[in-house]
């Protein structure tokens, strides 16, 4: 009885013991914890324009270009235009060797004239026919002969016309005229060089039609392309002038779907004007096709929507917060591409921490519209928590006792 009086006694000042230190100590943390002010970050919330885009690549390409090609072979004898000249409709563009087609011409106008010399014999036999069966010096099967020989003559002259044209013709393709009105992009042969119209037509030259208005196209991932429609709003920038923006519109969203390594992409075409023709063809262009727009919006930084309170301040904020903030944020991803969406955020108010739910709009890079809950203009709301260790994704580890 006496060693279990003994043994109780020195338990109870144990406890005691461990008792008043873990009171002191929670009293040293207590006293030494610096304010919420300075244990978070905080960004305000304010009012302002709201742009939701969606983000593309694509390449800038002229309007109409135009490639034009041969239909005759033969060596390039001379050419009149020259890459970035300014050319004509009919302009002439370059030249082949004609002598061949020109010895075809020689031999059917020389099939033309024996023809026509044939028909004229052939039509006065005919003639003379025709008066000797009036008399009945001649059968008629003599006429007939008569006039079958004058309509073999005139078939005779027609092929032989039909041949002259078409030599005529390919004489003619010696020439390539430019069929447009606008700028040689692209140059494609030389002097000397030999051309071959096969079954696919050699490109010789390729014309822009109209530089002034450019067209880009881009691939849009499937996911982007059900926000897009004709008709919107884009603005874009390339390499070569990074701090200007060009106005374009969408045009065509091409129903061909595009699909590399499992991603299917679809081609947005997009207008751009080019009144001072900066823009050339070949360049990569960046797109933000402006799908939504808000004036007078309360925004709230997207941070703080991410942002998750690892532990549980010691000036009033309760575990309650905490938990709305997960639940918050879980229901925020299983709605990712839904309008409305719901959060919680925590505020700065009374000198402590305070969740509070609110209604999610559009959004951009940074900023979250706020479309209901109790959240105010100049609000300010918790962003990062300061100090402490991080773990390996970055959040904070809150200090622990170690238990003995």
């Amino acid at each position: 009885m006496k060693k279990a009086f003994t043994y109780l006694w020195r338990l109870g000042i144990v406890v005691i013991v461990l008792g008043a230190a873990y009171l002191g100590w929670s009293y040293w943390r207590t006293a030494n914890e610096k304010p919420v002010e300075e244990r978070f970050q905080f960004e305000e919330v304010r009012r302002g324009e709201l742009l939701q885009n969606v983000s593309a690549n694509g390449t800038l390409n002229p309007l109409t270009l135009v490639n034009v090609g041969t239909q005759a072979s033969g060596t390039v004898t001379a050419i009149r235009a020259d890459f970035n000249d300014q050319v004509t409709r009919g302009q002439i563009l370059l030249e082949l060797d004609a002598t061949t087609f020109r010895a075809s011409v020689e031999q059917s106008s020389g099939e033309v004239s024996n023809a026509q010399a044939q028909l004229k014999l052939a039509t006065a036999e005919e003639a003379r026919m025709r008066q000797l069966f009036a008399q009945e010096y001649v059968s008629r099967q003599e006429l007939e002969r008569a006039v079958q020989g004058r309509e073999t003559a005139q078939a005779l002259m027609r092929t032989a016309m039909g041949k002259l044209t078409r030599d005529k013709a390919n004489m003619a393709y010696t020439v390539i005229r430019s069929p447009v009105s606008g700028v040689v992009v692209s140059r494609e042969v030389d002097v000397g060089q030999t051309v071959a119209a096969s079954f696919q037509t050699p490109t010789l030259f390729k014309i822009a039609k109209d530089l002034s208005i450019m067209r880009v196209d881009s691939n849009v991932s499937e996911a982007d392309v059900g926000k897009i429609r004709v008709g919107q709003s884009v603005r874009l920038n390339v390499d070569a002038f990074p701090e200007q923006k060009f106005e374009g519109q969408v045009q065509q969203i091409r129903l061909n779907p595009i699909t590399q390594q499992n991603v299917v992409t679809y081609n947005v075409v997009v207008h751009v004007q080019n009144k001072d023709l900066k823009l050339l063809p070949g360049m990569t262009a960046y797109l933000n096709v402006l799908i939504d727009k808000r004036s007078d919006a309360l925004l709230v930084p997207n941070a703080a929507l991410r942002f998750k309170l690892r532990e549980r301040p010691k000036n009033g904020s309760n575990s309650e917060g905490k938990k709305a903030s997960v639940s918050a944020r879980e229901e925020g991803t299983r709605k990712e591409g839904v309008r409305t969406r719901s959060a919680t955020v925590q505020v700065f108010r009374e000198g402590k921490l305070q969740p509070v739910a609110i209604a999610l709009g559009i959004a951009d890079s940074r900023f979250t519209e706020v479309l209901g809950g109790d959240l105010k203009e100049n609000d300010r709301v918790a962003v990062e928590e300061l100090g402490g260790e991080r773990s390996a994704g970055g959040a904070q580890q809150p200090f622990r006792m170690r238990a003995f």
